[in-house]
């Protein structure tokens, strides 16, 4: 029992860690965000809606600057004003801010966030594992060399993540009719739009998949719903 103590700690810190941060951004949510009223996008969204078969898809702007997307641990789907603006100053179309909304959704309809929670536990339990065995065999960088290989778990899974948000994504931007092109082609503006480049960055360190391997997994399953000839 006295072994397992420090791995049961870790996965208690975890979970607590999670959950407060859950609450703090709930609060920051509450507190700097408004329902999105917009009515072009109004109208492509309610395309996802229909596809869904529910009566609306509530979008929020959260007022900050960074281009980003959010799915909220209770479900809801922000925008940040940043995004939103680009879209105002024309750089990014209504469809292309339905790919966004379709991702975030996917986020949420698979269960990420209460995945994340379980992962992030998990892994704090691994580092713990691996700290001390290591720490007997490599006395000084043991716990490095632990740190290290957690981190490289949590990008392999997170990226995951993002491989299933981007299909759900495809699949239901098809069935809304408005098609896979607006997603993949705001892949290829995100880069500049966001200033973060992953050119030259090995695949394995990221929390999300390279542009291009996010574009030919789309088109793969693309490749899969076309119907024989």
């Amino acid at each position: 029992m006295l072994k397992l103590t420090p791995i049961l700690m870790a996965i208690a810190v975890a979970v607590g860690m999670y959950l407060l941060s859950a609450w703090r951004l709930k609060r920051q949510l509450d507190a700097r965000s408004t329902e999105l009223a917009d009515p072009a996008l109004g109208r492509v969204t309610a395309r996802l809606a229909e596809a869904l078969d529910v009566p609306r898809i509530r979008v929020h702007i959260y007022e900050v600057d960074p281009v980003n997307g959010l799915a909220a641990p209770d479900g809801r789907i922000f925008i940040t004003r940043g995004f939103y603006q680009k879209y105002r100053e024309g750089a990014v179309t209504a469809e292309e801010m339905a790919s966004v909304i379709a991702h975030e959704l996917g986020h949420v309809a698979l269960g990420h966030s209460r995945r994340r929670m379980v992962d992030f536990s998990g892994q704090n339990a691994i580092r713990v594992i691996l700290t001390m065995l290591f720490s007997r065999i490599i006395p000084g960088i043991g716990a490095w060399i632990a740190n290290m290989l957690v981190t490289l778990l949590g990008a392999r899974l997170s990226r995951q993540d993002e491989y299933e948000a981007d299909a759900y994504a495809a699949a239901l931007l098809t069935r809304a009719g408005i098609g896979t092109a607006p997603q993949i082609s705001l892949f290829r503006k995100l880069e500049a739009m966001t200033g973060v480049s992953m050119a030259g960055q090995p695949a394995w360190l990221l929390s999300h998949p390279k542009t291009e391997e996010r574009i030919a997994a789309i088109r793969t399953l693309e490749s899969r719903w076309l119907p024989e000839s």
